[in-house]
């Protein structure tokens, strides 16, 4: 009986010790994610963006499908009205689609900014122009961006058309 109240209370001590050590583990942890957060300021995050989208529209005048797709994370999808999402490499071809297709302008407006130090989703809208500066088409998208090389990149980008079908 003496054995088993020893271990017992040997137990108890072990696991209370354990306890408050990760009670000190996760208030450390807690924080640093509010140091983190504390430090992270969405204002700034949605002028970078802005700063991006101009880049981004520049490039898209100057034809440059590489251009589009380098703003685009190592593991970033541009999904697209009917077609498969695009990956990887593949972004720079559907641009270059775009492109080819007579894409001359596009025209990117922001609406919203949400989110933290880890991912932002923006809401917006486009129109996308050809010769003439006539619209090929217009319509509306979510980017979630992630942070990756020292700045934001596009994570997923999908956008559908407020275009009526073409028949």
């Amino acid at each position: 009986m003496k054995k088993y109240c020893s271990l017992l209370l040997i137990a108890g001590g072990i696991f209370f010790i354990t306890s408050c050590e990760n009670t000190a583990t996760d208030k450390a942890a807690d924080k640093t994610t509010t140091d983190s957060a504390a430090a992270f300021d969405l204002g700034k995050a949605r002028e970078w963006i802005e700063s991006d989208n101009a880049k981004f529209m520049e490039e898209a005048k100057k034809g440059d499908s590489n251009a589009l797709a380098a703003h685009y994370a190592s593991d970033g999808w541009a999904m697209f009205n009917g077609s498969e999402p695009f990956k990887g490499r593949d972004i720079a071809s559907a641009w270059g689609g775009a492109i080819r297709m007579g894409m001359k302008d596009i025209k990117v407006t922001t609406v919203d900014v949400v989110g933290n130090a880890e991912l932002l989703a923006e809401t917006g809208t486009y129109e996308m122009l050809g010769e003439g500066n006539k619209t090929i088409d217009k319509g509306k998208y979510v980017v979630v961006w992630k942070p990756e090389g020292g700045g934001w990149k596009i994570y997923r980008d999908i956008g559908n058309s407020n275009m009526p079908p073409k028949k």
